[in-house]
């Protein structure tokens, strides 16, 4: 939990960039070291030395921090790690100044150094420096204090305040997803709420797998998981409270419900509500009352998402005979479609920096992962495949997560990352098969 941290700023330099792309640069604009534009473009990754963090607490905690600090810095695409063989003993904890020129020669252009002490009552403290070795200062300085068990967590804030003072965004390093486990054979899946760290670690279960379930989606404030159940008669839309445990059915008007998402206020739930042959999107508020119906048409209205300002929500239909994305405004009003390429579009959801929609688009018997601007303009591709669907924000807006199914008779989905860019895929090693994933806000 957020109240077992306390962050200290021992130093603070000052900022090294400020631009609308993302440009890294620990000395002057003409050295810029990492560039990356919205719409592509080749991505220098910035040299980076991690040592082995110094420690007091006799156990590999130091070399463990850092190696996480690495990996996800790294994992972003936008660094690169300096070989470890390099460089030059002794390591040296962040009381001492480093030998730049030492630093330099091994073509680190960034360098992180840390220590791992006892703070008393059970406590550990967790330092780091962050050093500009080529002009030779420290460029930023930070201490945590936390439990032991929570080191994971810290590395991850650690990653996120070298990651936001190279790049000039905010780190997504200490996030969670929540998401669908499945397990047994095709043709007979369980599947479970589960909920792990962005890495996939520290993974648990939210659910047991008795009911089916599917879209789960966070809170604004990442304490409610929204979702639909099987659980019952027909499909409903719950509300799960996850620092508690306890949950509770959200429509209770009778019909199936289904694909729910928050307000960003977190005060309200949208979702779709079948009747009959089709469903409408309606609004309900957690405070009580009756839903509110936001569209009303012969067809199926669902997958809304709104927009970061909660002004407007994209949302799929295929009113116009196929499935294709639409804006409205959050009363429902001005119905607008924005798609119109080739193909089937579905799975809508808004980016955090509100410039981008995401969504999965079926063509050509081929399933990809696209973005447009709100208008529709501006569609790119990231990645296609056999079925890649149900992408999702970090809450930079810099990375998307997806589901993909691998196919085959014993082959299931796995959750995948790609950057806005359609660069550095990757997927996340589970012991599980995996899909719907929803990326947690920062925590």
């Amino acid at each position: 939990m957020l109240s077992r941290i306390k962050l200290y700023v021992a130093t603070l330099a000052k900022p090294i960039l400020a631009a609308a792309a993302v440009v890294a640069t620990l000395s002057s604009p003409a050295s810029a070291l990492v560039s990356i534009e919205v719409t592509g473009g080749d991505v220098r990754p910035l040299p980076i030395a991690i040592p082995y963090f110094t420690s007091q607490t006799g156990d590999q905690l130091g070399q463990q921090i850092s190696q996480v600090v690495m990996d996800d810095l790294v994992g972003s695409g936008l660094f690169a790690a300096v070989d470890r063989s390099l460089y030059q003993p002794p390591v040296v904890g962040v009381e001492v100044v480093p030998m730049f020129a030492d630093w330099r020669a091994i073509g680190a252009e960034a360098l992180v150094t840390g220590s791992v002490v006892q703070a008393g009552g059970g406590q550990l403290r967790v330092e780091f420096r962050l050093w500009d070795p080529l002009q030779e200062q420290q460029v930023v300085g930070q201490q945590f204090t936390t439990t032991p068990d929570n080191w994971r967590r810290v590395a991850h804030i650690v990653a996120d305040a070298i990651y936001e003072r190279l790049t000039g965004e905010a780190g997504y390093f200490d996030t969670r997803m929540v998401f669908v486990a499945e397990s047994g054979p095709k043709n007979a899946r369980v599947k479970r709420l589960a909920i792990m760290d962005y890495d996939g670690a520290n993974l648990s279960y939210l659910t047991d797998g008795k009911t089916l379930v599917l879209t789960p989606r966070f809170s604004p404030a990442g304490q409610y998981v929204t979702y639909m159940s099987y659980e019952g008669a027909q499909p409903q839309v719950f509300l799960l409270d996850l620092e508690t445990g306890k949950r509770q059915l959200l429509s209770k008007q009778g019909n199936m419900s289904f694909a729910p998402r928050f307000s960003p206020d977190g005060s309200t739930v949208v979702m779709s509500l079948q009747e009959g042959g089709n469903a409408n999107i309606f609004a309900m508020s957690l405070r009580g009352g009756a839903p509110r119906r936001l569209t009303s048409t012969p067809a199926i209205d669902t997958g809304p998402s709104y927009s970061p300002d909660g002004s407007r929500i994209v949302f799929e239909s295929d009113r116009g005979g196929t499935q294709q994305l639409y804006v409205m405004n959050a009363d429902g009003s001005n119905q607008q479609r924005i798609s119109f390429g080739e193909g089937r579009y579905s799975t809508p959801v808004w980016s955090p920096k509100g410039d981008l929609i995401a969504f999965t688009k079926q063509a050509q018997g081929r399933f990809a992962i696209g973005v447009m601007r709100p208008d529709g303009s501006d569609e790119r591709i990231l990645t296609s495949g056999f079925h890649n669907e149900g992408p999702t924000w970090a809450p930079n807006g810099r990375v998307i997560a997806f589901f993909r199914d691998s196919g085959g008779p014993n082959g299931g989905p796995g959750i995948w990352t790609v950057n806005v860019t359609g660069r550095n895929e990757r997927q996340l090693r589970l012991n599980t098969f995996a899909s719907d994933p929803a990326w947690s806000p920062k925590r």
